[in-house]
């Protein structure tokens, strides 16, 4: 998705496509039957007091970072779905961002995400170039449908972090 917003988002779409190489790494790895479900991650990681180890990639820490990434993500494309074709998405990005992922990133950061969003195109102009122009009203058609599967698989991870106290992984 962040590859496909542009070149400002770059860094971005790069840093998740590290994150997801972590976690396959760990699922292929030789304790892979650990990181098959995130509930059997988060025991395994826990157990074995490896969440805080400073030599360690931890998966439920990584997974951590990539779940509130998914939890902007929502956030954003329900805004851009409530847009007119014609009107912008910075704004609604902007809103988005400082609902979630702007409450974990330090000032610098957060100051280059919100300019970094003024390239944003219109809702029209996004949807054209995440979907292609020939897949646009199919994807507003799937988005509601889209948005309630992307809420369940987050409540679901919310859940195992809440049960297990590691929204402040380090």
């Amino acid at each position: 998705f962040f590859q496909l917003m542009g070149k400002v988002f770059g860094f971005v779409a790069s840093d998740v496509k590290s994150k997801i190489e972590i976690l396959e790494d760990l699922r292929r790895g030789e304790n892979g039957e650990h990181f098959s479900t995130v509930k059997k991650m988060i025991k395994y990681e826990s157990e074995n007091g490896l969440l805080n180890k400073s030599d360690y990639t931890s998966g439920s820490r990584t997974l951590l970072r990539l779940h509130r990434g998914l939890d902007f993500i929502r956030l954003f494309l329900q805004k851009v779905g409530d847009l007119c074709d014609e009107d912008k998405t910075c704004g609604v990005c902007q809103e988005a961002y400082n609902s979630t992922l702007a409450n974990f990133h330090p000032w610098i950061v957060r100051k280059g995400a919100i300019m970094a969003m003024y390239a944003l195109p219109t809702r029209g102009g996004l949807l054209q170039k995440v979907c292609g122009p020939d897949e646009v009203q199919h994807a507003i058609d799937i988005l509601p449908k889209m948005l309630q599967v992307t809420d369940d698989a987050y409540d679901r991870t919310q859940r195992h972090y809440t049960e297990n106290d590691l929204h402040d992984l380090p």
